[in-house]
């Protein structure tokens, strides 16, 4: 990803090689993105039809938390601008005196169109029609921090990661980008601290003026040649460890559900993501309460007989940030600058998030400090606040039939959060009261969470008890309405994807 954004950015002006190990594989299970991912493909000037049947991609309207308020239940997180109604936003009014006990479904018109299994675009590409796209031509060449808060994209993708590493392979060199498949054996530093070059295994030195790392959990050069401490995240969020499977299934006969799904268990979550062709699945758990054996097999019984001869791989998850993602001549990007943990597939974000701040801080001859301050705040502020948003889904969470999901409730939280969630139990939160720098997530995320976890109580706005409510339901009625016609007019997702390539 970062190859070939420079390389669309800067084109011939800087020279790019990208070194990678024919040995060393990627963890290769970031299926799932924001919806912000547009973007980048944007940048790149490629269209849906150029890149998504190359990689088996679906798109993701929503996450879907399954047995998180208790098994049975399930609520949906979806990419769509909360309405409001008097200057305040329709949960408020739900609260008060919501249709029904969903507020997903009386609020939210993408709740039922992801139920029923249909695409956001009609069969001959038009997007979907909703008032929250209005204005996205405009956005074009912004970056995510700049247009949050101006519109929201209906929706994200999720894709197989490892043909879209092999997708954009092939954009980069055909570009100019200099791929070598080799092993790097050592790191070597100067007088002054900075990285003069890499030795390899078979294409002996090379050397450059900058250089990402980009080798995942182990920081090599961030982390180890460098030498940049390590900030864990793990006495908020225990979660450390995965098992995943990729379970080819006859998508056309199971349908395509167009979200990821977060399924509660004993000791963590399991995540489901349709693609073409497969089904990619893994438990991510906390290996203080479950063993590797008992996480594999918990999964292979979720997923049923389809999952009995596919191998499985196990990952343990690096949880937190390096200190700094940026040092001297060299920045971390993915998992060598931080991780948080599966939960809301921030890990792509994280990506495209930095590589949109490295452009827009890149380095000339003087190396100004001042740009390495602005970079590393931004990235630290991003995965700072999205800590905190992914904590509140296990505060938040009213299940407690085990240890696990008991201890979540008296984990150490951050003291910013345990604040803010004292205001919300007040006050839905706003822009003022949720985590003051870009990390991504907008305040009616919070309120999905906190409302569909049901752990936290919640009360509406006095405005709204004093207020007239018919404007409300007049509200409450359009969207059902807008649900009634989508429904029975756009195709479904198997169906649209089909026919992409």
């Amino acid at each position: 990803m970062t190859a070939s954004y420079f390389k669309a950015a800067f084109g011939d002006r800087i020279d790019i090689t990208l070194v990678e190990s024919g040995n060393v594989g990627a963890v290769g299970v970031g299926e799932a993105t924001f919806s912000d991912i547009r973007h980048f493909f944007e940048f790149l000037g490629l269209k849906e039809k150029d890149w998504m049947p190359a990689c088996n991609a679906t798109y993701k309207l929503a996450v879907r938390f399954e047995n998180w308020r208790e098994k049975g239940h399930y609520f949906y997180h979806p990419f769509e601008q909360m309405r409001s109604v008097n200057g305040l936003p329709l949960t408020d009014w739900w609260l008060h005196q919501g249709p029904t006990d969903r507020f997903d479904k009386d609020c939210f018109v993408m709740t039922s169109v992801i139920d029923a299994g249909l695409s956001p675009r009609h069969q001959d590409g038009t997007l979907i029609d909703q008032p929250f796209d209005e204005g996205a031509d405009e956005m074009h060449g912004l970056t995510m921090s700049e247009h949050q808060g101006k519109t929201q994209f209906p929706y994200a993708y999720q894709f197989e990661a490892a043909l879209l590493a092999k997708y954009l392979t092939k954009y980069s060199v055909e570009r100019g980008v200099k791929h070598i498949v080799d092993d790097v054996r050592q790191v070597n530093l100067d007088e002054r601290g900075w990285i003069s070059g890499v030795t390899t295994a078979d294409h002996g030195d090379i050397t450059g003026d900058l250089y990402i790392d980009c080798t995942g959990f182990r920081g090599l050069l961030l982390n180890q040649a460098l030498e940049t401490p390590f900030i864990s995240y793990q006495d908020t969020l225990p979660n450390d460890s995965a098992v995943a499977l990729q379970v080819p299934m006859d998508m056309e006969k199971r349908g395509i559900r167009p979200c990821t799904t977060a399924t509660a268990q004993d000791a963590g979550w399991i995540w489901t993501i349709p693609l073409l062709g497969r089904v990619g699945t893994g438990y991510v758990y906390a290996k203080d309460y479950l063993s590797p054996e008992d996480a594999e097999r918990t999964l292979r019984e979720f997923v049923g007989p389809a999952a009995a001869d596919v191998p499985a791989n196990h990952i343990k998850m690096r949880i937190g940030r390096s200190e700094n993602s940026w040092v001297k001549n060299c920045v971390a990007i993915g998992l060598s600058s931080g991780f948080v943990e599966p939960l809301e597939s921030t890990g792509i974000f994280f990506i495209h998030h930095a590589i949109e701040q490295l452009a827009k801080n890149f380095p000339d001859e003087d190396w100004h400090p001042t740009r390495t301050k602005l970079y590393n705040d931004a990235v630290a502020h991003v995965m700072d606040g999205v800590r905190e948003f992914l904590v509140l889904h296990y505060v938040a969470a009213k299940r407690n039939d085990t240890q696990y999901w008991r201890d979540a409730k008296t984990r150490t939280i951050p003291d910013s959060l345990a604040e803010r969630i004292e205001k919300w139990k007040v006050q839905l939160p706003d822009s003022e009261t949720v985590f003051p720098y870009y990390h991504g997530l907008p305040p009616y995320s919070y309120m999905c969470v906190m409302l569909g976890m049901g752990g936290i109580p919640l009360k509406p706005s006095p405005a709204v008890l004093l207020s007239e409510p018919s404007a409300a339901q007049r509200e409450f009625e359009a969207i059902r309405e807008k649900t009634k016609h989508l429904t029975s007019v756009l195709p479904k997702a198997y169906d649209y994807f089909s026919q992409l390539g």
